[in-house]
């Protein structure tokens, strides 16, 4: 067992624990094991139970508000503390407010801290009054009324996508969609042979984001779609589906961090589009949610009910799915990353999926998992012979699918 983002050990009690119990209670909850050294021997404390009356007065005297946890007393002699995230956030030692990273516990800076703040007030950024009052929506007004029909645009319709209040004026949703802002938005760069080859390089800020959003799909036309002629008719074809890039840029801004003074990057290659949005997930969601389709915390919901209203997006949370489904039948699969400061999306070129045999399927599918691959290592696990799966490989080779590298006991074999 080692020490990880939720799980600390301590061989004997310092007050340096307590930063970390700060950290645990305003992200994501975690452990500190006492009695167990960095490298996760156990040692064992004295007596337990006077230990863990310290730990917890400790607690109770250096950490504010007061956070959520247990102590657990093991058989061999160690003492767990149980830290639940709270929801008082932000929980100080020593006037400072301290997150994991990784296994190491550190200050959280500026920006940080005030997300803690409006978080412990149930606060989302959007929601929070503009620093700009003038603000114009010619470029909503444009959008609403092509989408929803409506005939009079004014300040009662703001008012009903919670986009302004008589008490506080506008709020960051509306400055975000207003004409001019003061908001990063989109940085679209299309790349050559190398990425050192930049062959078009397009800013898109400081204006609603509503025009991001547009301008971006109009560059993804121009490098990843076209027509084909066919008789009188002209029909479009997408080299990456169009659906997956809107609900991946759509995502970006809804659910990126819009604190952060930076752009949502946009890298086109000739196999691939990389989007990467500033900020990691929101708290509360873990990966797995994020890639089924559960995210049910929106970090933008004033923007991202706008979003809905103009039928920009789909039910809340299926995003990921859209994406996925728009590469139904594709070999090549999008493909997602994530940590505490950014989201990445990868959007790979459609290549449909062979015609294959039963036998020819199962040998594809064990490279499409792990490649290159020798046959050794694939043999045992298709359950055929090794002068079938050989015969196979062949085939595979002679149809252009699978390609075969090195020679006599070193041959790999990859799909193309």
């Amino acid at each position: 067992m080692r020490e990880n983002k939720n799980l600390e050990f301590k061989e004997g009690m310092t007050n340096t624990f307590l930063k970390t119990v700060s950290a645990f209670s305003n992200y994501g909850g975690g452990q500190v094991v006492f009695g167990v050294d960095d490298n996760g021997k156990v040692v064992g404390v004295q007596n337990p139970k006077e230990f863990s009356l310290a730990v917890e007065n400790k607690i109770n005297d250096n950490i504010s508000p007061m956070p959520e946890y247990t102590l657990q007393i093991g058989a061999d002699n160690t003492v767990t503390l149980i830290v639940m995230e709270g929801t008082g956030k932000p929980y100080f030692y020593k006037s400072k407010a301290y997150k994991r990273n990784d296994t190491a516990t550190v200050e959280v800076d500026t920006t940080e801290l005030t997300r803690l703040i409006l978080e412990g007030k149930h606060i989302t950024f959007d929601e929070v009054r503009s620093k700009k009052q003038d603000l114009t929506f010619k470029k909503l007004k444009e959008w609403l009324v092509a989408k929803t029909g409506i005939e009079n645009f004014n300040t009662d319709t703001l008012k009903t996508l919670n986009l302004y209040s008589n008490e506080d004026g506008f709020n960051n949703a509306a400055a975000i969609l207003a004409d001019k802002n003061h908001f990063p938005g989109v940085d679209i760069a299309r790349f050559g042979e190398t990425i050192n080859v930049i062959l078009k390089r397009k800013t898109i800020g400081n204006q609603s984001v509503l025009t991001v959003y547009q301008e971006t799909l109009e560059v993804f036309r121009d490098y990843y779609t076209y027509e084909v002629i066919s008789g009188f008719a002209r029909e479009k074809k997408e080299n990456i589906p169009e659906e997956a890039f809107r609900e991946a840029i759509a995502n970006a801004l809804i659910h990126r961090c819009w604190d952060i003074q930076a752009h949502i990057k946009v890298a086109m290659f000739d196999d691939r589009i990389e989007v990467v949005s500033p900020g990691g997930l929101p708290s509360g969601i873990q990966k797995e949610h994020y890639l089924n389709g559960n995210l049910s915390v929106l970090r933008n919901p004033i923007l991202a009910n706008v979003f809905f209203r103009l039928n920009l997006v789909e039910i809340f949370g299926t995003g990921i799915m859209r994406i996925k489904e728009a590469y139904k039948g594709s070999v090549r699969q999008p493909e997602f990353e994530m940590d505490d400061n950014m989201i990445k999306m990868t959007l790979p070129l459609l290549q449909a999926k062979p015609s294959l045999s039963e036998s020819e399927e199962t040998v594809y599918a064990l490279l499409s998992k792990v490649n290159p691959r020798g046959i050794g290592e694939i043999v045992p696990e298709t359950g055929f012979g090794r002068s079938k799966v050989r015969n196979i490989l062949k085939g595979l080779a002679e149809k252009g699918i699978v390609v075969t590298e090195g020679n006599q006991r070193g041959t790999k074999y990859r799909l193309s």
